[in-house]
């Protein structure tokens, strides 16, 4: 009895007749994937996937791999939306709150500029006292150009480097009251610079307008 498997004696048979014997890279394309699955997906000499390529079919998709709903969406938008809405009054609050405090602060270097010009005039530094304006300036631009002390030498004194630029009209213009006005005017008397304001017509934050600060 022949103890030969059969793969053997198929080989012996085709020597015998002088036939090549068969191989999987000889079958067709199709032939070729069914054998190399048959077989544990080991890949053969002519597979066009090559050796130890992935497998012909595609592999499942995992149950964990997907794409956010119409819902997950929508509640997305929504919290944006919101979020955009609540930045946007803060926003404007920001830049409210640092113009305030710029304003302050020019009303502020003013007003110190013309209280120190009054009180030197007062003293006598500058000669004796215009009439009619009770030791205040004339103006703003004499405060930025100087006045000249009354010495020998005629030097010059200046109270202020440039007129401030109003952080609301965006311009060097001010609201001008003498002693003689009326704490709340905004028409100016001329007699002399005893107090400056905001032309603004805006109230601020504490609810009293820009004109009164």
């Amino acid at each position: 009895m022949d103890h030969r498997s059969n793969d053997q004696r198929l080989e012996s048979r085709d020597k015998k007749v002088g036939r090549t014997p068969w191989s999987a890279a000889d079958a067709p394309v199709g032939l070729r994937h069914m054998y190399a699955d048959l077989n544990g997906g080991e890949r053969v000499q002519g597979d066009p996937r090559g050796p130890g390529g992935p497998p012909h079919h595609m592999p499942p998709r995992r149950q964990d791999q997907r794409g956010l709903t119409l819902v997950e969406l929508i509640v997305a938008f929504t919290i944006m939306l919101i979020l955009t809405t609540m930045a946007v009054p803060l926003a404007r609050s920001k830049v409210r709150a640092e113009r305030e405090r710029e304003l302050r602060a020019c009303l502020g270097d003013m007003r110190s500029a013309i209280d120190k010009y009054h009180d030197l005039n007062v003293a006598g530094y500058f000669g004796p006292i215009k009439e009619g304006t009770d030791g205040y300036p004339d103006n703003l631009e004499m405060l930025v150009e100087g006045v000249k002390v009354n010495n020998a030498q005629g030097t010059k004194m200046r109270f202020l480097r440039r007129i401030p630029r109003d952080p609301f009209s965006g311009k060097n213009e001010w609201g001008l009251r003498s002693d003689q006005d009326d704490t709340k005017s905004q028409s100016w008397g001329g007699q002399n610079v005893f107090d400056v304001y905001t032309k603004s017509s805006d109230k601020g934050s504490d609810g009293t307008p820009y004109s009164e600060w």
